[in-house]
């Protein structure tokens, strides 16, 4: 009788730790499938809330695809406000190597343009700033300082450079070219490579330009 009730026990705590192994399983697989949405989702919100007046209306002044910048400032700060500034150390070393003369120029950018520029400054200039995160040496070409990149004005900015650099690019909906050119500042591979730091970059900015345009749907639809 005893050893029947240790089995009915045994059999009880088996089953009992069983059920729990397939229930935490059971979640970890939610967790994983659900939390990428949900992350997505709370990003999407934050966008919206953070930039996207801003970004509808300079969008608009410049004609350009107001669901694509907003998947950008998704792409580069996950729509927050306040983010951490990218220092990229390789462009950082390129920009000296151009003021000791060591190379004729970056890009644009050449020894007489850095003749006053100390060691921070130099920093700054490789540092990506914004929502949209440009290059601090970006407003070089463009004539103004690195404080508009980051302030107040950072959309405003950084929309007048992306109109400046691939505009035409947006405007004849190469959404693929423009991901990348944005990134890499190259167009995207015929190869169908990506040469992005996440491979997954441009992937992901189409994918959420796609939840943008649904939510924009929706507003119009609501409206009518």
């Amino acid at each position: 009788m005893a050893a029947k009730k240790r089995n009915r026990k045994s059999w009880f705590s088996i089953n009992t730790i069983s059920i729990l192994a397939v229930f935490a399983i059971a979640m970890m697989y939610i967790v994983y499938t659900q939390s990428p949405k949900i992350i997505e989702s709370y990003n999407q919100n934050e966008v919206d809330i953070h930039y996207g007046k801003e970004i509808d209306l300079y969008a608009s002044t410049n004609q350009l695809p107001a669901h694509y910048l907003k998947a950008l400032a998704m792409l580069e700060c996950s729509g927050r406000k306040d983010f951490p500034k990218r220092f990229e150390k390789h462009v950082y070393t390129r920009l000296r190597e151009v003021k000791q003369g060591k190379r004729k120029k970056y890009e644009h950018v050449t020894p007489q343009l850095l003749k006053d520029a100390d060691d921070n400054a130099l920093r700054n200039l490789a540092t990506s700033w914004g929502p949209f995160q440009i290059m601090g040496y970006k407003c070089i070409e463009m004539n103004i300082k690195i404080e508009d990149l980051r302030g107040e004005n950072a959309v405003y900015w950084g929309i007048q450079w992306i109109e400046k650099s691939y505009g035409n690019l947006l405007r004849s909906g190469k959404f693929k070219d423009a991901f990348h050119i944005h990134n890499t500042g190259r167009l995207y591979p015929k190869n169908n490579k990506p040469l992005t730091h996440n491979p997954q970059y441009v992937a992901n900015g189409l994918r959420y330009m796609e939840l943008f345009e649904i939510e924009n749907n929706e507003l119009l639809d609501m409206r009518y």
